[in-house]
């Protein structure tokens, strides 16, 4: 979807002055603001596409950079003025239908932050809902580089936002009174919009008694940038990063170490097993510097963090094996290549 959007959208939902939006025009005059989010682009867009309740329910989504003019942009990516979200938007023929689909996403997004290695850290936390309903709902990650302050039931783990808190001190989900006060980020959330913006929009569907009807929406959000943020403070020890495997760039870091006093068989090696490595489907970042030291090279992979080290060395090839050791582990085993094969496709 565009990232420019027609302000006289804007208009039509009364979003135009939210204090977030870059304003900027054409060289034509026509005021365009750039994309914080995206329901003033996508009702229009599906509203050629539906008619009938037999188009819905409908889902789409896409993961693009959002701007936001933020006054005190902070905290390196976890808040900045341009970022990368995935947002979707749904689209509903009752309230009924939506309600089942909001709690599937609940349990997508799980699935997603077990994924991202963030699970055990992350908690459904309820939000205000704003004019659309009494609560939307955030994912918070607990974490003391966070900006947000949580309260945590003692007896559900459920959350509450602190603002929330101070309406009600009971737990939304079992009535619990006992809470926990924490630090936390905000790495996705999922909102009911109702009717809102299919309504400035005009958006309705045929139902089946061909009666015109209501659009009932709703967004789910997870901010891509936010959660590399939010998975690093997590993972990570004095040396750097220490990536899950699920999420990592690279599932090896190959590198090389050659002798300075004879004629050095290890690059062909490294280079051999870099390609029968790559061949195997797996994805490997080579460090083949002659520049740098092995300690250097090693400190260098440590600050990465990929999963798996790989040292291909005069001392290895002469054994016919490779020196491999987990970034989260101290243990250095000698591998043969096939061995070293199996292990990283596990």
């Amino acid at each position: 979807m565009p990232a420019l959007h027609p302000l006289e959208n804007y208009l039509k939902t009364g979003r135009e002055k939210i204090d977030v939006l870059f304003h900027t025009e054409s060289v034509t005059g026509n005021k365009l603001v750039l994309g914080q989010s995206h329901e003033e682009v996508v009702v229009p867009l599906v509203q050629k596409f539906i008619h009938s309740y037999r188009d819905l329910p409908l889902s789409v989504y896409q993961i693009q950079t959002k701007f936001r003019n933020e006054l005190r942009a902070k905290s390196g990516i976890f808040r900045g003025r341009e970022f990368i979200m995935k947002d979707m938007y749904s689209f509903h023929l009752t309230e009924e239908d939506f309600e089942a689909y909001y709690q599937k996403m609940i349990e997508a997004y799980r699935r997603v932050f077990e994924r991202a290695g963030i699970a055990d850290a992350t908690f459904l936390t309820h939000a205000s809902g704003g004019t659309f309903s009494r609560y939307s709902h955030e994912f918070q990650t607990l974490t003391e580089a966070g900006e947000d302050t949580i309260h945590l039931c003692a007896r559900c783990r459920v959350a509450v936002n602190e603002e929330i808190r101070e309406e009600n001190s009971a737990c939304p989900q079992c009535g619990g009174t006992e809470a926990t006060v924490k630090k936390s980020l905000e790495v996705g959330n999922i909102f009911p919009l109702k009717t809102r913006f299919s309504d400035a929009f005009g958006l309705t569907v045929n139902d089946q008694g061909g009666a015109h009807t209501k659009v009932v929406m709703g967004c789910y959000g997870i901010g891509l940038t936010r959660l590399m943020g939010a998975i690093a403070e997590l993972h990570h020890d004095e040396k750097g990063l220490r990536w899950p495997a699920s999420v990592a760039p690279f599932d090896a870091h190959l590198i090389e170490i050659r002798s300075q006093n004879q004629e050095s068989r290890s690059k062909d090696e490294a280079e051999n097993l870099y390609r029968d490595l790559q061949d195997a489907g797996i994805e490997v970042l080579y460090d083949d510097r002659d520049d740098k030291t092995a300690g250097e090279k090693f400190a260098d992979a440590d600050l990465i963090g990929i999963p798996w080290r790989v040292v291909v060395s005069e001392k290895t090839v002469g054994q016919g094996k490779v020196e491999a050791k987990r970034r989260d582990s101290e243990k250095v085993t000698l591998l043969a290549s096939d061995e070293l094969l199996k292990k990283l496709k596990m």
